[in-house]
């Protein structure tokens, strides 16, 4: 858009123009004004008049509903412009590693995320899996899997302790997924895990974990889009003995007569009273959909307002202080102010609240903290962000253990000190099976991460980025992300030649993603005469080992590594600045 700036800020004419160019974008005013890179101080005044007169004439198509649980009201109010003057915490920039239990009852069939999705998906292997020992979806829906989740080994003390030893600095727990079946004593959702299942309040059990153990409770809400994740629910079989024969998601509460869930309303978990959305029986059309776009199902005020409702009496009752949403930007985003108003709530509740949001623009940067999904930008990202990422699937799955398929711990250790260079945290899930105990593979894994971070940790926590990320093949690549992120694959076969730096006030750590084979490292950024690092350097230490003879040439600083290594994942170097 063409601003010219010769013109006064009362020129109607212009106004004009840039109220056509809202309406035609669909963007809100106040994104607009936080995007614009020119803001002369006409151009200032002119967005502010434009907003005076129109801002508080936007409407949305599913207004959020207050007649239940009422948004705090405080130092921010439900805008960009307003929740933008929020800064993440430093609390949360220190901490770069936390562990989630994204744990439910999709683990219960041990067959992998989004089986309560995939169980109704005609041919999958979760539909063959499901049908083969719990019956047809038609008769053993996922409503009838949620007794079968028991969490009868669930010990919340002794894993929470568990993975601080291993050095998460703060703890995830799933409150719900896009199941919709909320993990705890939940007012607004009767489909829970105190009335159905472990007839336990998960969520309290965590949060009293993670306080006793001094971590910050982090919980991700996904529920939200249950309204489209759940049409897999309304088919039928098109071939075979049940061929249109209709899957359970078309019950109600009239048909629980009799039944274990007489009672219950079906309706309130599968919540498919309403037509599909446009190519709803192609299975990827849901990604199209993700923002409500391109034919989605418009959802009602009724399941917005509840997905209201539940998020903020879970925040009111377990204080946490991150949220995670598994959406693009924030739930219900931009069809409605659902999104805004929680976090416009948590923001307002607790001065260290951190929230997550997915395809952020630039301005939607400054007021949530931008969650990358498996994967990373591969440049230094000016505002603290966060890798959502897992070392198997998000819910347990039974074949990827059997294969051996997990992200071993040095792909972990590679990983967050990659993200950490670019001033980033990582958040990792170690999935549960539905008992709530994790594998004698997993344990492995945690057992070589708290080994590494014992002694290399002083290197990860409370860093900042350095002047550059690193350097070496990968460091050099141009790496897209791809819509939440998943580029983690690119970042797979980093070797020794790829360096990632960060640093204190006191020290600049670098950090190479293997050893060398005839033990030498050469740090090419650190070469004499560089830029980035003008001091002489006369003394390097090797975390877990001590000092190392080196010389600093024109090629590069080179250091003679200890043999054998000290470690089984990446040698870390300390430097005095």
């Amino acid at each position: 858009m063409d601003i010219d700036n010769n013109k006064k800020p009362y020129d109607l004419h212009l106004c004009q123009k840039i109220s056509i160019f809202v309406a035609k974008e669909k963007k809100s005013l106040d994104v607009i004004f936080l995007s614009m890179k020119d803001k002369t101080f006409t151009t200032i005044l002119l967005a502010l008049f434009v907003m005076s007169t129109a801002a508080n004439a936007q409407t949305y198509q599913v207004p959020v509903s207050e007649q239940h649980e009422k948004m705090q009201t405080g130092q921010y109010e439900p805008t960009w412009t307003s929740l933008s003057t929020h800064q993440t915490p430093e609390w949360f920039r220190d901490a770069k590693f936390g562990i989630w239990a994204h744990w439910g009852p999709q683990c219960v069939e041990g067959s992998g995320d989004w089986m309560a999705r995939g169980m109704y998906i005609e041919g999958s292997e979760q539909y063959r899996y499901h049908v083969e020992h719990y019956g047809h979806p038609s008769e053993f829906g996922f409503k009838d899997v949620l007794p079968l989740f028991k969490a009868e080994k669930w010990d919340p003390d002794k894993l929470v302790e568990r993975y601080k030893r291993c050095g998460a600095k703060y703890f995830f727990v799933l409150g719900n997924h896009h199941d919709n079946y909320d993990l705890w004593d939940s007012r607004y959702q009767p489909w829970n895990s105190k009335n159905i299942g472990p007839e336990k309040d998960i969520l309290d059990g965590w949060a009293k974990a993670a306080r006793k153990h001094g971590l910050p409770l982090g919980i991700s809400f996904h529920a939200d889009h249950a309204w489209t994740w759940y049409e897999t629910a309304q088919r039928y079989d098109v071939n075979g003995p049940k061929a249109g024969v209709y899957y359970d998601g078309h019950l109600t509460k009239d048909d629980g007569k009799g039944k274990w869930w007489e009672g219950y309303d079906p309706q309130m978990l599968y919540q498919q009273n309403h037509p599909m959305s446009d190519r709803s029986w192609a299975n990827n059309s849901i990604h199209r959909q993700w923002g409500w776009e391109n034919g989605a199902a418009t959802p009602s005020q009724e399941f917005v307002t509840n997905f209201f409702d539940r998020t903020l009496d879970a925040i009111n009752r377990y204080h946490p202080d991150l949220i995670y949403f598994d959406v693009t930007v924030l739930p219900f985003h931009p069809i409605s102010d659902c999104g805004l108003r929680i976090a416009t709530h948590f923001y307002n509740t607790n001065p260290r609240a951190v929230v997550f949001g997915k395809i952020l623009n630039e301005a939607q940067r400054k007021a949530l903290t931008w969650d990358v999904e498996r994967g990373a930008p591969n440049e230094i990202i000016p505002e603290p962000w966060q890798t959502c990422n897992c070392i198997g699937g998000w819910h347990y799955n039974t074949s990827i253990y059997e294969r051996n398929g997990y992200k071993s711990a040095t792909t972990v250790v590679k990983q967050l000190v990659d993200i950490v260079s670019k001033n980033g945290n990582l958040l990792l899930s170690v999935p549960l099976r539905a008992d709530g105990t994790y594998d004698e593979k997993e344990s492995l894994i945690l057992d070589e991460l708290e080994a590494w971070m014992n002694v290399n940790g002083v290197s990860i926590f409370g860093t900042r980025p350095w002047k550059i990320f690193g350097e070496g093949p990968v460091a050099e690549k141009d790496i897209a992300i791809s819509a939440q992120g998943f580029n983690d694959g690119q970042y797979s076969n980093m070797d020794y030649r790829d360096i990632r730096f960060n640093q204190t006030s006191k020290y600049l750590y670098v950090t190479a993603m293997g050893w060398p084979e005839n033990h030498t490292l050469v740090v090419k950024s650190l070469a004499k005469g560089n830029p980035y690092f003008k001091k002489a350097i006369k003394s390097v230490y090797l975390l877990g080992y001590g000092k190392l003879k080196t010389k600093q040439t024109t090629d590069g600083l080179v250091v003679a590594l200890p043999q054998p290594a000290t470690n089984t994942i990446a040698p870390v170097i300390r430097i005095a600045k």
